[in-house]
C-alpha cells in the first residue's frame, strides 16, 4: 500500500474519530455546573476503595473536607462512629468559621477555609456545618466491575445498537452494580441493571420460578427498553439517564417547572423532596463512569479483562426437572445454574420444573447438538404443565412455622418459595405459594385438609379484569352481589371496567387456588426496618393494635417474630431516599431507583395542595390514603355527591390526618400493586403507532382495538390530551399478549 494511501487511512480515522466524539458531546453534554460532580465520581471510582471514604460537601462537590482510611474489616457501626466524630470534627470548624471571629485561625481551620472558593459567604459555611456527606470508595469494586464487564460488554452494545440506544450507555452498569449480577440493592433492587420490581415487571418475567432482571443478557434488553422509552419521551439523554434512577415522572416534572430540557440547570436549580442527591448526581456519575472506562489503564494499569463465554442457547421443549436437563446434557447442575440466574431456587431445589420455551444458556460444544440432548430425554421425565402453585392467604397472627406445619412443608421450602429471606416478615392478607414437592402427594393432601372458602362465599381479595368481563359476570363468578362490588369499587358507571383493572373483593381470607385471578402481595421484606438495632438474640415481642401484632421489645426471640404476620398498618413507610443513598455499606447510587420508573405519571402532591387525577382512582382511595371521610374531599372541591373524579382533574385534598408524603407513598404503592399485578397477566411485545382519522376515538381504539388500559395508554402518551386528539395524530399503542398461570404468552 502507498504511503498516499496510508495517510488517506489514518485521515479517514481521525475523521470518524472527531465525528464521534463530537456526536457524544451532544448526545452527553459535559456543562460546566457539573464537571466538580464529574471529578467527584472519578475520584471516588478511581483513587478509594471500600477500606475508606471521603467526608465531603454534597452541593460543592469539589469541597473534600478528609480522607477516612478505616481498619480492615470494620463493623458497620465501627465505621458509622469514625464518620460521625469527623463529621461532627468538621462541623465545629465550619460553624466557627461561619462566626466573626476569624482573627486567630489555626492551622486546620485555615485549611478548610481554604477549601472553599475566596468568595464564599458565612451564611454558606453555616449551611455547610449542617449537611457533610460520607461517600465511600468504590475503586475495588470499580476494579472488578471493569474486568467483569468484558464477559457481557459487546453483547450490551450490540443489543443498544438495534434498540438505537447509544453505546456510551454501556457503561451504566458501573453505576449501578459493578457489573455485579448478582447485586441486590436493600431496596429490593436486583441484578446488572438494579431493576426494581415495579419497574422490572414492565419488560420481564419476574416471580418464584424466574426472575429475568438476575439474567445479564435478557435484563439487557429490558434497560435498553427503558432507556429508549425515556427517551422517546423526554427526548434527552441525560434526562432519559436521570430518569432511569429517578424516575420519568419526575424528570418530566422538573422539565415543566424550569423550563428547560438543560441537565445543568435542572441540577442546579431544580428543587424537589424526592430530588435528592443520588438522583442529582446520576448523571454526573455516568459521565465519570464512561471516562473511566474508556481510559481504565490510565487509573488502574493492565487489567485482565475477562473474555465473554462461548455459550449457547437451547429452548427448553418441555417442562421438565433442572436435574433432568443437566444430565440430559451433561453439564453439572451447578454450572447450568451459574449461566441462567433467572431460574430461581424453587426450580433448582425440584419445587418448581424449568418452564417450556425457556431460553437456556449452555456451554457451546462444536460436536454437541443440545437441542438434539434435549429431544432424548424420555417421555416420563417430560411435564406438560408447571407444577401448580396451592396458595394461602396470610390470617392475622400467623407466623410461616405454623403455615409450613399446617400443610407439611418446612419453612425453608415456604421461603424459597416466596423469595422471602431468612428475616423477611409476612403480614395479614398476603398470598404465599405453597411448594408442590416432586411427587405432589404431601402438600396436595395437606391442602385438601385445610378448611376450604364454601362455594357460595365470596373469596377475599382483588381480583384482575380479563378480557371479556363484566360486572355482572364477575359477580356471579365470585358469588358477590353486583351493587357492593361497585360499593367496594367506587364505580358509578357498570359498564366502564377495562382490561387489567383491579377490583377488590369483598369477602373473607381462605386457600387460594386460582393463581392468576388474585392480586397476589408482594412480599416485604422489612426487618431491619422494624425491628430495634440489636442483638439478634435480644427478645422482642408481639403486641396487638386492633387485633394485628406490631413489632416491640420485650420477650421473644428475633427469629420468630420476623415471620410474623403483620397488618398493612404495621409496614413502615417507603424507605427515605435519602436515607437508602447515605448508607455508606451501599454501591454509590444504584439503591435508589424511583418506584415505577418507567412511569411518566406525577403521582406527587403539588405545593398548593392539589394532586392531579390518575386513571384508577376514586375518590374512596384519596379518602382512605387520607385517612377522612369521602364527604369531606367532596366539600373541599365542591363536587355533589353524583359527580366522579375525572381522569386529568386537578382537585385538592385535605392533609389535616395525613401529611402529604405519607399520602405518596400510599399512593405510589397503590399504583405499584395494580401494575404489578396487570404485567403479571400481560407482557408488551410491541409498540403501534396509530394514526387518527377523522371520526376515531382514542377511547374506543384502547378498548375495543388494542384492548389497552387507559392508564397504560397514558403513559406511551404522556403529552397527548385524549379528549381532544385531532386527525392525523400519531398515537402510541402498546400491543399486549397475557400470560397464562403456566408462565407462556397466549
Amino acid at each position: 500500500m502507498s504511503v498516499r494511501k496510508v495517510v488517506g487511512l489514518v485521515a479517514l480515522l481521525l475523521c470518524a474519530t472527531t465525528a464521534a466524539a463530537q456526536e457524544a458531546e451532544v448526545l452527553f453534554p459535559r456543562p460546566a455546573e457539573l464537571m466538580p460532580a464529574v471529578r467527584f465520581w472519578t475520584r471516588v471510582y478511581t483513587e478509594i476503595d471500600t477500606s475508606s471514604g471521603f467526608l465531603h460537601d454534597p452541593v460543592n462537590l469539589d469541597v473534600v473536607y478528609e480522607t477516612l482510611r478505616f481498619a480492615p474489616n470494620p463493623s458497620p457501626r465501627e465505621r458509622r462512629r469514625a464518620t460521625a466524630r469527623a463529621t461532627e470534627r468538621y462541623s465545629a470548624i465550619l460553624t466557627q468559621l461561619a462566626s466573626n471571629d476569624r482573627s486567630a485561625l489555626s492551622t486546620e481551620q485555615a485549611r478548610v477555609l481554604a477549601l472553599w472558593p475566596a468568595d464564599t459567604s458565612r451564611a454558606e459555611l453555616r449551611a455547610a456545618a449542617g449537611r457533610i456527606r460520607f461517600q465511600l470508595g468504590q475503586a475495588d469494586r470499580f476494579k472488578a466491575g471493569l474486568e467483569r464487564s468484558g464477559r457481557w460488554k459487546s453483547y450490551i452494545e450490540q443489543v443498544f445498537a438495534e434498540k438505537g440506544v447509544p453505546r456510551e450507555l454501556a457503561a451504566l452498569p458501573h453505576v449501578e452494580s459493578s457489573f455485579d449480577p448478582t447485586a441486590y440493592s436493600k431496596v429490593g433492587a436486583a441484578g446488572l441493571w438494579q431493576f426494581t420490581r415495579s419497574t422490572g415487571l414492565r419488560y420481564l418475567q419476574i416471580d418464584h420460578i424466574v426472575d429475568e432482571r438476575r439474567d445479564p443478557f435478557l435484563s439487557t434488553h429490558a434497560a435498553a427498553q427503558l432507556l429508549s422509552d425515556n427517551y422517546s419521551v423526554i427526548h434527552s439523554w441525560p434526562l432519559a439517564i436521570t430518569a432511569y434512577n429517578h424516575g420519568l415522572a419526575g424528570m418530566r416534572r422538573a422539565v415543566e417547572r424550569e423550563s428547560t430540557t438543560d441537565i445543568g440547570v435542572i441540577v442546579r436549580d431544580y428543587k424537589s423532596r424526592i430530588f435528592g442527591f443520588a438522583s442529582r448526581n446520576f448523571y454526573a456519575a455516568f459521565l465519570a463512569a464512561v471516562e473511566v472506562d474508556r481510559n481504565y489503564e490510565r487509573y488502574f494499569g493492565p487489567l485482565d479483562v475477562d473474555m465473554p463465554e462461548d455459550l449457547a442457547v437451547v429452548v427448553t421443549p418441555d417442562y421438565m426437572e433442572a436435574s433432568t436437563i443437566a444430565k440430559a446434557l451433561n453439564v453439572p447442575a451447578s454450572e447450568l445454574q451459574r449461566l441462567n440466574p433467572a431460574l430461581m431456587e424453587t426450580v433448582w431445589a425440584s419445587d418448581k420444573l424449568v418452564p417450556r420455551g425457556f431460553e437456556l444458556r449452555v456451554p457451546a460444544r462444536p460436536d454437541t447438538d443440545a437441542a438434539t440432548l434435549l429431544a432424548s430425554v424420555p417421555n416420563e421425565a417430560r411435564f406438560a404443565a408447571q407444577r401448580p402453585d396451592v396458595q394461602h392467604r396470610v390470617r392475622s397472627g400467623e407466623t410461616l412455622s405454623v403455615i409450613a406445619q399446617r400443610y407439611h412443608i418446612s419453612v425453608a421450602a415456604l421461603i424459597r418459595a416466596n423469595g422471602l429471606n431468612n428475616r423477611g416478615f409476612i403480614r395479614a392478607g398476603q398470598v404465599l405459594n405453597l411448594p408442590q414437592a416432586a411427587g405432589g402427594a404431601a402438600v396436595m393432601v395437606a391442602a385438601a385438609q385445610a378448611p376450604e372458602p364454601r362455594g357460595e362465599e365470596p373469596p377475599g381479595g382483588e381480583y384482575v379484569v380479563q378480557r371479556g368481563d363484566s360486572i355482572d359476570r364477575i359477580a356471579r363468578r365470585f358469588g358477590i352481589d353486583q351493587a357492593e362490588l361497585l360499593s367496594a369499587n367506587d364505580i358509578y358507571d357498570r359498564n366502564r371496567i377495562y382490561v387489567g383493572q383491579v377490583l377488590r373483593l369483598p369477602g373473607e381470607d381462605g386457600v387460594l387456588q386460582d393463581a392468576a385471578q388474585v392480586l397476589p402481595a408482594v412480599a416485604v421484606a422489612v426487618a431491619d426496618t422494624l425491628l430495634p438495632a440489636a442483638a439478634a438474640d435480644e427478645p422482642i415481642a408481639v403486641a396487638s393494635i386492633a387485633d394485628e401484632p406490631v413489632v416491640t421489645v420485650a420477650s421473644v426471640s428475633a427469629a420468630d417474630v420476623s415471620l410474623v404476620a403483620l397488618s398493612d398498618d404495621a409496614l413502615p413507610a417507603a424507605l427515605d431516599v435519602e436515607d437508602a443513598e447515605s448508607d455508606p455499606e451501599s454501591n454509590v447510587l444504584a439503591s435508589t431507583q424511583a418506584p415505577l420508573a418507567a412511569d411518566p405519571s406525577d403521582y406527587t402532591v403539588a405545593a398548593d395542595g392539589t394532586i392531579e387525577v390518575q386513571d384508577v382512582e376514586t375518590l374512596g382511595h384519596y379518602a382512605d390514603w387520607l385517612e377522612i371521610r369521602t364527604q369531606r374531599l367532596r366539600d373541599v372541591n365542591g363536587m355533589p355527591f353524583d359527580r366522579a373524579v375525572v381522569v386529568g382533574q386537578r382537585i385538592s385534598l385535605d392533609f389535616s390526618n395525613v401529611d402529604a408524603q405519607t399520602f405518596e407513598q400510599r399512593r405510589i404503592g397503590y399504583h405499584e400493586q395494580q401494575q404489578e399485578a396487570f404485567f403479571r397477566a400481560y407482557q408488551i411485545v410491541d409498540i403501534r403507532e396509530h394514526v387518527i382519522r377523522p371520526g376515531q376515538s382514542v377511547w374506543v381504539l384502547a378498548q375495543r382495538t388494542y384492548n389497552v388500559p387507559v392508564w397504560l395508554l397514558r403513559q406511551y402518551n404522556p403529552d397527548l390530551d385524549l379528549e381532544h386528539v385531532n386527525p392525523g395524530t400519531v398515537v402510541k399503542f402498546p400491543h399486549l399478549e397475557r400470560i397464562d398461570a403456566e408462565n407462556d404468552a397466549v
